[in-house]
């Protein structure tokens, strides 16, 4: 395969492909540990959101304030990118997910509702570090090998992401030595991982894949400017000014390229719906088993089963994503996308028609992270070849951002949607917004080309 631009080439130079070579490594070590700041969030987050407030109407405020904080920074963080290269942002960005974590330990000890949705709003940042290294690692990416180089990154969040919802257990067991209340632990594991993520990308992520690129077009366009520094514009085809970013930015990027504006609309589609059904499935589960928040901590077996549901869940979203990025690469990105939304559509029928029956809720949950690997890694490998690199990052701050804000709006109707039409209601609903998604990207890409 042909690269997309002149500017392409660039990622088929010696030095270029061993820098790739480190960031795949880099990156993948640091999102095994980031991961695991997401899972315990997302685990218990209703639980505690409904324990601390009082009522269940606010079952789906923390997992809204984690996306909401996700979305925030998403876009700040690609300017940064732009100005100072991808090893400081995400570094940036994992630090302040730390700190987040911090403030969910001081929640729960201090039983201080605002502060856990202020805890889970920085956890937020975390989480869209996770989605960036995504792209990160595209950077230097050679065209044909995008969707497996980006699928790698994404898998290598199963084992955090995995382990987060089951650190109930173990976080006890941390919350006994340190005397603190029993849902405090997971979050001081939570934040370890993060902290440990946050020091290898930091470290290590050198040369920055970013400010490499930058410097190799330099010199590719003038044997002069081989020395240039990293704050260097983009030359010929890939002119950026460092200044670039923005929620304009990305729009006006986005919108004169229809392919991708279907490759936005995946993955903002698959997220909502995923988030939206996801975020409600602890406390449907905890309703079937007839508890209380406050009666859960007494029925271990139903602990268990959340965190196992979770975990199966969140393996489908990312153990076989190296899988959705070799058939992305193979089969078209845009197949691949179409492919995924459809698995949601059956994820959502599933969990609508059999609610009661834990094993088809189990199902429908993985066949839910499953519809999401395929969509997202696909439909996020789509935007990289629709685009110039110039204009990648930030559309790429674009995509993230509003792929987090519309999670963070179904997080936030899901809990009075599910109060008001049940488990069985929900799912219809987001199935009707997968389909929805699915007929305008038809629409969009239909007679369009892979490439600008």
């Amino acid at each position: 395969m042909a690269p997309d631009s002149p500017a392409d080439v660039i990622a088929l130079l010696p030095h270029a492909r061993a820098a790739q070579r480190r960031a795949v490594r880099v990156l993948g070590t640091a999102q095994v540990f980031s991961g695991l700041g997401n899972g315990a969030t997302l685990s218990l987050g209703s639980i505690l959101a409904v324990e601390l407030s009082g009522t269940e109407s606010n079952a789906g405020l923390v997992n809204t304030a984690m996306t909401l904080g996700s979305a925030a920074v998403s876009i700040p963080l690609s300017t940064l990118a732009v100005r100072r290269g991808r090893r400081v942002a995400l570094g940036i960005g994992l630090a302040a997910g730390l700190l987040g974590q911090v403030l969910m330990v001081a929640a729960v000890v201090a039983r201080f509702f605002p502060v856990l949705l202020l805890g889970s709003f920085l956890v937020g940042f975390g989480a869209a570090v996770n989605l960036q290294a995504r792209f990160a690692v595209t950077d230097l990416s050679e065209p044909q090998h995008r969707g497996r180089d980006l699928s790698v990154v994404v898998w290598a969040v199963t084992v955090g992401a995995v382990m987060g919802p089951n650190m109930v257990g173990p976080g006890a067991v941390v919350s006994g030595w340190l005397n603190l209340p029993v849902h405090a632990g997971p979050f001081l594991i939570s934040g370890a991982g993060m902290a440990v993520g946050a020091a290898i990308i930091l470290t290590a992520l050198r040369p920055d894949p970013l400010l490499l690129r930058r410097r190799l077009e330099g010199a590719a366009e003038s044997p002069a400017s081989a020395d240039v520094g990293p704050a260097s514009q983009y030359s010929g085809h890939s002119r950026i000014s460092p200044r670039s970013g923005g929620w304009a930015a990305g729009w006006r990027i986005i919108r004169a390229q229809p392919t991708a504006l279907a490759a936005v609309l995946t993955v903002v589609g698959a997220h909502a719906v995923m988030v939206g059904l996801m975020s409600m499935t602890p406390l449907h589960l905890q309703h079937e088993a007839g508890l209380t928040s406050s009666e859960l901590g007494q029925h271990p077996d139903t602990v268990v089963l959340i965190g196992f549901t979770l975990s199966l869940h969140v393996a489908g979203m990312y153990a076989l994503s190296p899988v959705m990025g070799m058939l992305a690469d193979r089969l078209g990105s845009a197949r691949v996308a179409g492919g995924g939304l459809t698995v949601l559509v059956a994820a959502a029928a599933l969990t609508g028609l059999f609610p009661h029956q834990r094993l088809a809720v189990v199902i429908g949950l993985v066949l839910l992270g499953l519809g999401w690997s395929a969509a997202t890694v696909a439909g996020s490998t789509l935007l990289v070849a629709a685009l110039r690199p110039a204009d990648r990052v930030p559309a790429q701050g674009f995509s993230d951002a509003v792929m987090s804000l519309a999670a963070a709006v179904s997080s936030l109707a899901a809990g009075p949607i599910m109060g008001g039409l049940g488990f069985t209601g929900l799912s219809a609903a987001l199935a009707g917004v997968v389909v929805l998604c699915g007929i305008g990207v038809a629409a969009l890409v239909r007679g369009q080309p892979a490439r600008p």
